[in-house]
């Protein structure tokens, strides 16, 4: 028999592997909703056998906290070339920080609910080790280092900072008659900007 070149590759390497699990499950919960989605249609969509599935999770929530961390990994890593790339000015770098934050989660408002709308409210970790708002708290100590503005507690003032932007991106998808992406990070660039006293008019 010949029929050995076409059976799907036996291995491939760890790191490949656990993703297409990850892919999989995402299509699936994001398609039928993380409850109804079992790992036997997981390993059915990734074409793996099931033992596959419990080398790398031992649960679809072990499946789904995966999914949050690649999440956050990706945001940041927009965040991080963002800043990179633009303005060295320190209020270009806040209105970067708002274009980039809001485009990135109107680009992906399924995958952010799924991978937090899943997890406990009340999981209060997750909004202290959020990379997110610590890049944010880094960012405005930086500034504030520089005499760009003064603010007393940059952590904190970057978690009320973060949850102004989260709240104002989720008010809008929520109204019967949205703002466009340019209305939206205007309003709130301008917030951040009187909010760090570095408002131009």
């Amino acid at each position: 028999m010949t029929g050995a070149a076409d059976k799907r590759p036996r291995t491939k390497p760890a790191e490949i592997r656990r993703d297409e699990l990850m892919d999989a499950a995402e299509s699936l919960f994001l398609r039928k909703g993380f409850a109804a989605t079992s790992v036997g249609e997981i390993v059915a969509e990734a074409d793996v056998a099931k033992g596959t599935f419990y080398l790398y999770f031992k649960t679809k929530d072990d499946v789904l906290d995966a999914l949050r961390t690649r999440f956050i990994e990706g945001f940041c890593e927009k965040l991080d070339l963002a800043l990179a790339a633009g303005d060295r000015d320190w209020s270009g770098r806040i209105d970067i920080w708002v274009r980039t934050c809001v485009n990135a989660y109107l680009d992906s408002v399924a995958r952010h609910d799924l991978v937090f709308h899943q997890h406990a409210p009340a999981d209060r970790a997750m909004k202290a080790d959020n990379l997110v708002i610590l890049r944010l708290a880094t960012l405005l100590e930086q500034g504030a280092q520089a005499g760009a503005w003064t603010i007393d507690h940059p952590r904190m003032v970057a978690v009320m900072l973060f949850d102004a932007l989260h709240g104002a991106v989720d008010d809008s998808l929520a109204a019967k008659t949205p703002l466009s992406r340019a209305q939206l990070i205007a309003l709130i660039t301008r917030f951040y900007r009187r909010a760090l006293a570095i408002d131009q008019g």
